[in-house]
């Protein structure tokens, strides 16, 4: 019987062993270089800390404890690479990536994303000089190859790691301009009111809130749509949808025209209308009443311009129950007449269908002394009597003020 020889392979290994036989001199040579490392790691911590310390402004305006956190968590991911590296021709071919959670959230807040980059360089930068030395015998190339993995898994990690604290933040976010605007729509102003705003780093004045109605897309890209054209323009934007209602806070606007032209375009079908401006978010609880009581009055003047003033829905607005409306007409219109000819002047011009003649002989006068008491009632009150709406609003004002008294 003939003795069967081994097949051998082109190298002349034999088949059978070539797989378990070739490997032994690599993985000699990366436990040896292991090894290497893991007595550097004081070394490779101390010279990364060093160089961060020298290259990178932003580490030297940490905090003591935060820079204390950095360093940590840089030792802590070479630490990670010498175990992963000493391991990894055992089945283990993920690095472990999860020495980020060593760093404390706040952080994370400190240090950005962009920063981690630089902090990851350093420490790849701190190894890589020192391959010839950290590396056994012809495990040079084996050790740049692992750090080339290492790191690109690092980055993976730490932009996961980002991730989730923007989503977590955003969402954290998102809670605090919903209960921000809630309690500007309730006029339920308080501290709390400014610890919030703060806290999404509302910073800008004046203040202007527009109400109008949400077109029909989901309420969250509504909000992040407004959002970003905030950012852009360079405003502070704060915006909920409730119900089929979008409430839009603007902050750090040039004038109440170029926050609109902002932010029409972004709400549905149907009146928008505009509160008055006022000097900061404590105060928009106002401006925030004036503009939802004007979108529940609009349907009284159905060829208002969109957008359009709460203050020009006062007499819509007051016709509709609502009682600041009342009571602003009252001291616009009525108070400042009150006492004067100027009243009755008023009063029969409005009656007798806006006819100068009529008003004169009515009230015994000549012509150009009516004409002259209408032109003082415009400059009283801001309304122009022989002007078909300024007419409407001055004759519920007179109306106001007259039950004002009973």
């Amino acid at each position: 019987m003939t003795e069967r020889s081994e097949p051998a392979s082109k190298n002349g290994v034999p088949a059978g062993r070539g797989a378990a036989e070739s490997g032994r001199p690599d993985e000699k040579v990366r436990r040896d270089t292991a090894r290497r490392l893991d007595r550097a790691m004081g070394s490779l911590g101390t010279a990364a800390m060093a160089r961060m310390e020298e290259q990178l402004l932003w580490y030297r305006a940490l905090s003591a404890e935060d820079r204390s956190w950095v360093g940590l968590v840089a030792q802590a991911g070479i630490a990670a690479f010498v175990e992963w590296f000493g391991h990894a021709g055992e089945g283990r071919p993920t690095p472990n990536i999860e020495f980020f959670g060593t760093a404390p959230r706040e952080l994370k807040r400190s240090v950005s994303l962009q920063q981690t980059v630089d902090l990851v360089r350093i420490v790849v930068e701190v190894v890589e000089a020192q391959v010839e030395q950290l590396a056994a015998p012809g495990g040079e190339d084996l050790l740049r190859q692992a750090m080339l993995r290492y790191t690109r898994d690092v980055a993976f990690a730490a932009a996961q790691v980002y991730a989730r604290e923007a989503e977590a933040r955003g969402s954290w976010d998102a809670r605090l301009e919903a209960l921000i605007v809630d309690a500007l729509v309730r006029g339920k102003v308080d501290d709390g009111l400014h610890s919030w705003a703060a806290a999404l780093g509302w910073t800008s004045s004046p203040v202007v809130v527009f109400a109008g109605y949400a077109p029909g897309d989901d309420p969250q890209s509504i909000i992040d749509g407004l959002r970003d054209r905030g950012r852009r323009v360079g405003y502070d934007l704060l915006a909920g949808v409730q119900g089929d209602r979008l409430i839009v806070i603007v902050g750090g606007a040039d004038s109440v025209k170029d926050a609109a032209r902002s932010v029409a375009p972004r709400f549905g079908p149907g009146p928008i209308v505009i509160g008055p401006e006022v000097a900061d978010l404590h105060a928009a609880a106002g401006s925030a009443r004036a503009a939802i009581a004007g979108l529940r009055a609009a349907a009284g003047w159905p060829d208002a311009p969109r957008p359009v003033m709460a203050e020009d829905l006062l007499a819509e607005r007051a016709i509709d129950g609502d009682p600041a409306a009342r009571v602003q007409l009252v001291e616009n219109v009525y108070t400042p007449l009150v006492g004067t000819p100027l009243l009755d002047t008023l009063a029969t011009y409005l009656e007798q269908g806006t006819s100068l003649e009529a008003t004169a002989r009515l009230l015994f006068v000549h012509p150009n002394t009516v004409r002259y008491r209408l032109r003082k009632i415009t400059e009283l009150t801001g309304y122009q009597p022989t002007e078909g709406r300024s007419a409407f609003t001055l004759q519920v004002g007179l109306i106001l003020g007259r039950l004002s008294l009973t």
